[in-house]
């Protein structure tokens, strides 16, 4: 007896861990904010570019193939000449191979946008996908920090164009050299204090979180938290922890006295000062555009890896709050951040290429413009659909279809089977469709149509008994076959 084939089973019909699909809302949503972004990038100069999603594990850099694993954090496979190739992590790498590779014909410096997905090979959680988009902006090419205060007041601007409210925002500037020349005052430079300095710029980064006393314990032996674990500290000395928390608490009510107590704290300190300088004159250029401390300010507790940056550095946090998922209440919290990074295309080339950027996380300010209403697609509104009640006269259904389309109205014709009008209503209201055209045999024979409009109709529905009582209240019209695309306007205008 032959043995029986063991069935295969089905896959599974999901998404794979840490990834997730998008459907027209959103996708909708997506493309209106990005699209109001792209156009305050555009009219400071900047060009888009596209780079494929997969780039060489050279021109990504910080990984090296392995063999099991070839990229830690990130999707990397083989390619078949034996080469590891992998999914970009962030749309900063690309633009360094760009610049490289086309270094003789792109004008210097370059400016450019990119907007799109990218790809982290990391542990999903909460909130937290593998796949995620960004939207960067970058000036290669030039060291002047006029085009550091460039990119902040240009990020300031794209955030009002997007939605978010100018008193729901803040741009934060500092400068790694200001820190470099506090811990240079504070002793912490040393070639075997690389940990210190680590704890240092983390415990810094937690301002907003823990506050000062949090902060303080942090730089000495280390603190527990409210659940009792323990975070080992910096173990600095006390002068050292006076020395950086007066870096901390350097803000003062301008950017002009900001800078002067950085100065006093500095000291001797010539990359502090040439970092105070920076930052002088990034207020002063803002100043002169219009951009005041109400929107943009020099704030020393920004740290944004400062491992990476190599002058200015930038982040810009929302200010209102929202509910979290434990139904408190919170600062929404940074949706953008960026800064000088002059060492990154230098991989390349073996010669230093100043750049400077700023990318904003689509996801988190999408969610903000949910929070605050302003996701600019209004009501995630659908076609106008007509519905088919005569598959006899599709021709016609088509052809009253393409009116409204040439009008600039979205529409479609109902393409699914059958020609009941329940089911066909019911497709409609799935659809988020604001109107359903009816015109059945009758209204045909009149030439008439039907316009129901569903939006108020939903209102009403619950009130009306009979269909007299629906056709005689105002969710629904009756009107000559040539005055459709004219109504319909009036009615979607409404």
């Amino acid at each position: 007896m032959a043995k029986k084939e063991k069935k295969q089973p089905r896959p599974k019909a999901a998404a794979p861990r840490g990834f997730r699909d998008s459907f027209g809302a959103e996708v909708e949503a997506r493309r209106a904010m990005l699209g109001k972004i792209a156009e305050v990038y555009h009219s400071y100069g900047f060009d888009p570019l596209e780079t494929s999603a997969i780039e060489t594990v050279e021109a990504l850099g910080k990984f090296l193939p392995d063999v099991d694993r070839p990229n830690e954090g990130v999707f990397g496979f083989q390619d078949d000449d034996e080469s590891w190739i992998a999914l970009r992590y962030d749309l900063t790498a690309p633009l360094a191979r760009v610049a490289a590779q086309y270094r003789l014909d792109l004008p210097s410096p370059y400016r450019r946008y990119a907007m799109g997905p990218v790809w982290r090979n990391e542990k999903p959680g909460p909130g937290r996908f593998r796949e995620f988009w960004q939207c960067d902006a970058d000036t290669v090419g030039t060291s002047t920090v006029a085009a550091d205060a460039e990119i902040c007041g240009m990020l300031a601007s794209a955030l009002e164009n997007a939605g978010i409210g100018r008193d729901q925002f803040l741009v934060r500037v500092n400068n790694r050299k200001v820190m470099n020349g506090v811990l240079e005052t504070a002793n912490l430079m040393g070639e075997d204090q690389a940990a210190q300095r680590g704890i240092t710029m983390r415990a810094i980064d937690k301002l907003d979180r823990l506050g000062e006393d949090g902060v303080r314990a942090l730089l000495g032996a280390g603190r527990k938290d409210d659940s009792g674990a323990f975070t080992e500290g910096a173990k600095l000395a006390e002068e050292q922890a006076d020395i950086i928390m007066g870096f901390v608490g350097a803000e003062r009510a301008d950017g002009a006295a900001t800078c002067a107590r950085l100065r006093e704290l500095i000291g001797s300190s010539e990359t502090g000062a040439e970092g105070v300088n920076e930052l002088e004159e990034i207020a002063s250029l803002l100043d002169a555009q219009g951009y005041g401390s109400d929107r943009i300010k020099i704030d020393p507790s920004v740290v944004r890896g400062l491992g990476y940056y190599t002058g200015p550095v930038y982040e810009a946090e929302l200010t209102f709050e929202v509910i979290d998922e434990k139904g408190q209440k919170r600062q929404f919290g940074s949706v953008a951040g960026g800064g000088r990074y002059d060492d990154l295309v230098k991989r390349f080339t073996g010669q230093q290429v100043p750049a400077t950027g700023v990318s904003i996380g689509v996801d988190r300010l999408l969610a903000a413009l949910s929070a605050t209403g302003r996701l600019g697609v209004a009501d995630a509104q659908g076609p106008v659909v007509i519905l088919a009640l005569d598959r006899g006269r599709m021709a016609h259904y088509q052809s009253m279809c393409a009116d409204l389309r040439n009008a600039g109205i979205r529409a479609e014709v109902f393409m699914g089977g059958g020609t009941n009008m329940g089911k066909q209503l019911k497709y409609a209201d799935k659809r988020a469709a604001p109107l359903a055209i009816i015109e059945g045999g009758d209204e045909a024979e009149r030439g008439v149509v039907q316009i129901k409009d569903l939006v108020l109709g939903s209102k009403l529905a619950e009130e009306i008994e009979s269909n007299e009582e629906w056709k005689a209240q105002p969710a629904q019209r009756e009107i000559p076959q040539g005055d459709l695309v004219a109504t319909v306007r009036e009615m979607l205008a409404r």
